[in-house]
This record gives structure tokens, sequence and C-alpha cells, in this order.
């Protein structure tokens, strides 16, 4: 499988994606947009964090081929220890879309906390991941439910930021968003 070329897209904020939501539960709402029928967004909870592992894992093959047995099995391992141990420190959020009963689409922020500067003492971030819907329900709006949910509890949050990496099939959606390049040029160094 081959690696997807990756291009890194900032956010300072938006709300350009209309729906009707109605509360039914805990942490449930019941989304209505674009015609959609019985999708039923939720939020994720720590009991959730396999099923969140299993999706990220998922995605990361798509994205960067096929990880060998012994490595899934010590990946599986850190990405549970990871998720668990952010939500607990409210350091991660993650939603998820159902049709019906399967799962559809997920998708998830991490939040940092920023040195401020002359404007404000302290910024929090957010970077999107785990952005994935599962192959036979692409190109159905799902991504574009999740993605509004997610800058939505960002904005409750206080999230000044938000930032992403993207495929070449995700960006059109990102920048209908409201994504752009950086205001200033990223460089990573990568080891």
């Amino acid at each position: 499988m081959q690696m997807q070329e990756q291009i890194r897209i900032s956010l300072f904020c938006i709300h350009l994606f209309s729906k009707h939501i109605s509360k039914s539960g805990a942490g449930i709402f019941f989304v209505v947009p674009l015609g959609m029928k019985n999708l039923t967004l939720q939020k994720i909870q720590i009991e959730q964090i396999e099923l969140l592992t299993k999706y990220r894992m998922e995605y990361l093959e798509e994205m960067q081929g096929e990880l060998s047995p012994e490595y899934k099995a010590e990946l599986e391992k850190g990405l549970n220890e990871y998720f668990s141990e952010a939500m607990q420190g409210e350091r991660f959020f993650a939603y998820m879309a159902l049709q019906g009963e399967k799962v559809v689409s997920f998708g998830a922020m991490v939040i940092k906390k920023i040195p401020g500067d002359a404007n404000k003492p302290l910024y929090l971030e957010g970077d999107i991941l785990n952005m994935y819907t599962v192959p036979e329900e692409r190109r159905k709006g799902y991504s574009a439910v999740i993605l509004q949910e997610l800058i939505d509890e960002a904005g409750r949050r206080g999230i000044s930021k938000i930032s992403l990496h993207t495929s070449k099939d995700g960006e059109k959606l990102y920048r209908k968003f409201g994504f752009s390049e950086p205001h200033y040029p990223v460089l990573e160094l990568c080891r």
C-alpha cells in the first residue's frame, strides 16, 4: 500500500456547517444534516477506547501501509494507554458517527496548552487526528458531521487554533470549513 502525501493546514475559528441536533441521553446526539437519516453522533467514552484504537490502526494501515503483527500488538497497547491517560487528563476528546448500529466515522482532537504572549497569558490549541470513515461509507458527509462537532467542542473549551494533517482526499473538506495553510511557515524535524 502506498503512503499518501500529507499537508499541514490550520484554522483560526470557523462555523460554516449547519445541522439540526436533538439531544438524547448522555453524550449522544441525533444529527440530521443534508438529509441523513438514522445518524447518531456519540462522544467516545473511556470505556470505548479499544474501539477508537481499532479504527486508528485501520487508518494508519491505510495511510502508511501494512503493519507487522508484532508491531500491531505494541501499537495497540500504546494507543490504548495514550487514549486512556489523555482522556482522563482532559487532553483528548473524540466522536464517532453511527448509521443505525454501524460505526461509520471517527474524529478526535488532542488539546495542548501553549504559553501566552502580549495578547493572552495562555492559549489552548487543538490537533485533529483520527479523522476516519470506513471505506464503504465514504463520500456521504459523515466526516463533515464529525468535523463540525470537533470544531464546536473546541469552541466550547476555549481552543483558539485548530490544526491537522490531511491526505489529498480530505483536503477539499477541510478547506470548506475554513482550514488553510498556517500564517507562519511550519517546519518539522522527524527522527
